[in-house]
């Protein structure tokens, strides 16, 4: 076969799109900046070991990350949770019973910072939409499931 119809694997990576960024305000809690900060700053040091090792296909991948990092460093918008709050709002960690009877504890956080296996949600969530302003004893239905906010912190 020709060289001249195959293509080189190292060209299709010169530069991949950007990772979709969300339309939603960029809140984050003081641990969500500084998680940002770490991770700019790895990506800033893998970056520079990646050209040296001239893999094209990670330095793509890793100028791609760098690109999302960094614009949501600027727009970043640190939102720190009242003491003793009253009501559900960003920051807030929220128990909640669901109908069949679990319980669930969730801190509300950035976008970024959401990772509801280990107990974190974003706060343009389903659930943090519906728990916003609410009060402990307050029931809400999510996804046709009633939740009964039981405690606020």
């Amino acid at each position: 076969m020709s060289r001249a119809f195959v293509k080189e694997a190292d060209e299709t990576f010169s530069e991949l799109p950007d990772r979709p960024i969300s339309s939603h305000p960029n809140l984050v809690t003081p641990e969500g900046l500084r998680a940002i900060d770490a991770t700019v700053d790895r990506l800033q040091q893998e970056y520079a070991a990646l050209r040296v090792s001239g893999d094209r296909a990670a330095v793509a991948a890793i100028a791609r990350e760098q690109r999302y990092w960094i614009s949501r460093k600027s727009s970043a918008q640190v939102v720190v949770a009242a003491p003793n709050p009253k009501t559900v709002q960003f920051g807030c960690t929220v128990t909640i019973l669901r109908d069949g009877g679990s319980e669930k504890t969730y801190r509300i956080v950035g976008e970024d910072e959401a990772d509801p296996a280990h107990g974190t949600i974003s706060y343009v969530s389903p659930v943090a939409q519906a728990l916003k302003g609410r009060k402990v004893q307050d029931v809400v239905q999510v996804g046709g499931s009633d939740i009964e906010l039981i405690a606020i912190a």
